[in-house]
């Protein structure tokens, strides 16, 4: 007989899956409870690492928000004119750790105190400018250890036209590490809830496998392949992976769809607008791709240790 070719081959090893993705999704859809039940707790652990991944996203575009105003303001003296501090503006804006230096004139910084939520009454009330010449500066990116923004610091308290050096950037950098404290948990606690996936769908095959006993002991008995035999198996592995991949986008959709009006009334009250994000394109590729590799492997694995305590009497 006349081995087919690759063509036929594949077009047959395709239909072959197509009716058995088919029918085991027919088996999932009979019995809609056990199925749900299996779905959503695939859901809940997946989406629980998800939602950490997602608040700890949150929190750095928050903290880029934050880091574009964070800088190192250098309060001059008083007596300072407006010649003097824009000399020093020009020398400081040659200097390689700083990435820009902007002057504010005593004019605008008691303009935008004035624009300030309760300040307009108090500024109407003075009668001359008390504000000096500030320098509004950001350290290079380079610039992120302690060390190095401690010397930029002392280098700027010891100009004579220094009176006073504020430094916004240390709490930045404490809040990044809490970021990535956040990205760790949240990349541990997805490992761990992986192991409980396979488990869970392993589980579930195993109880598939069992029901079915009689059934694959009569197609051993007439010469049944072992791939033949595990191909449906192995399919619904797979739909409960990937169900469990879309309830866990779908709970996580949900919470940010829940949280963005206390959100946004809590960013309001310092006038503001923030807008939960989600997860991005790439993570919902991981989310949906690692949800039917897991799927398929708890399957896989479940199917080669049970099948073959199975033999025909």
């Amino acid at each position: 007989m006349p081995r087919p070719s690759p063509r036929r081959w594949f077009r047959n090893w395709l239909a072959l899956h197509h009716q058995e993705a088919r029918s085991s999704l027919a088996r999932l859809r009979g019995r809609p409870l056990p199925t749900l039940m299996t779905v959503l707790m695939i859901g809940i652990a997946l989406a629980l690492p998800g939602t950490l991944y997602v608040l700890t996203r949150n929190l750095a575009v928050l903290g880029d928000g934050w880091e574009h105003t964070a800088a190192i303001s250098v309060f001059l003296k008083t007596e300072v004119k407006a010649e003097q501090a824009q000399a020093l503006a020009r020398r400081l804006a040659g200097r390689q750790d700083l990435e820009s230096v902007i002057l504010i004139p005593p004019e605008q910084a008691l303009q935008e105190l004035r624009a300030e939520t309760g300040f307009a009454e108090a500024v109407e009330q003075l009668e001359t400018n008390p504000l000096p010449y500030v320098l509004s500066l950001r350290p290079m990116t380079y610039l992120d250890d302690v060390a190095g923004l401690e010397g930029l610091r002392e280098a700027l308290s010891a100009l004579p036209e220094t009176d006073l050096v504020r430094m916004d950037t240390l709490w930045v950098q404490r809040f990044q590490g809490i970021i990535k404290v956040g990205e760790r948990a949240a990349l541990v606690l997805a490992s761990a809830l992986a192991a409980g996936v396979l488990l869970v769908i392993g589980n579930t095959i195993r109880l598939e496998i069992e029901n079915c006993r009689q059934e694959i002991v009569i197609m051993e008995t007439v010469g049944a392949t072992r791939g033949f035999i595990r191909r449906p198996f192995l399919w619904l592995g797979l739909w409960f992976g990937g169900l469990g991949g879309l309830m866990a986008w779908f709970l996580i959709a949900l919470a940010r769809w829940l949280m963005q009006a206390p959100v946004s009334q809590l960013a309001a009250l310092y006038q503001a607008d923030f807008v939960l994000v989600g997860l991005g394109p790439a993570a919902q590729v991981v989310l949906l791709g690692g949800s039917l590799v897991l799927g398929l492997l708890g399957s896989w694995i479940s199917v080669a240790r049970h099948l073959a305590a199975i033999e025909p009497e």
